[in-house]
């Protein structure tokens, strides 16, 4: 996935029992972020942080989606707990996680895996890749994204 690339025409379970395809949500801005697991430190004040913010997003007419590849039960349970406003899509078997090239080899206490790497990509209203965010950190990381948004 590379800047000025469209929107993949890929259908991906979220939320809700929907089924969203990401080529059908053209004339909308969209912001899709991916991070490793449901209702851990980090993972939680990311989507705290998208959710303290949704409203400025909807201002904007931006959708945003939080992706990993937990089930959707796990993703139902993180979403009503921490009150998202914004659908969880999963991606248990990485498709969309490969498409935007997330995967990446990650260490933990010594041991190596291969896990989500933090990411976050915005589409315009044409469905374009206009920014990527990789290795992301947390903390500002929501109104740098606004930012873009609002540059669109």
């Amino acid at each position: 996935m590379k800047i000025g690339a469209k929107l993949p025409n890929l259908a991906v379970e979220a939320t809700g029992e929907q089924k969203i395809n990401l080529s059908k949500l053209k004339g909308q801005k969209v912001v899709i972020y991916f991070y490793p697991k449901d209702s851990t430190p980090g993972c939680t004040t990311e989507g705290q942080n998208f959710r303290d913010m949704f409203s400025d997003f909807q201002k904007k007419n931006c959708v945003i989606f939080g992706v990993s590849r937990d089930s959707i039960k796990s993703h139902e349970r993180f979403k009503e707990k921490q009150e998202f406003p914004f659908d969880l899509l999963s991606d248990p078997d990485e498709k969309l996680c490969n498409r935007f090239d997330v995967i990446k080899l990650k260490k933990l206490y010594g041991k190596e895996y291969m896990g989500i790497e933090r990411s976050t990509f915005l589409f315009d209203e044409s469905g374009k890749l206009t920014n990527e965010w990789r290795k992301v950190k947390v903390k500002g990381h929501v109104e740098e994204v606004l930012e873009a948004v609002k540059a669109l």
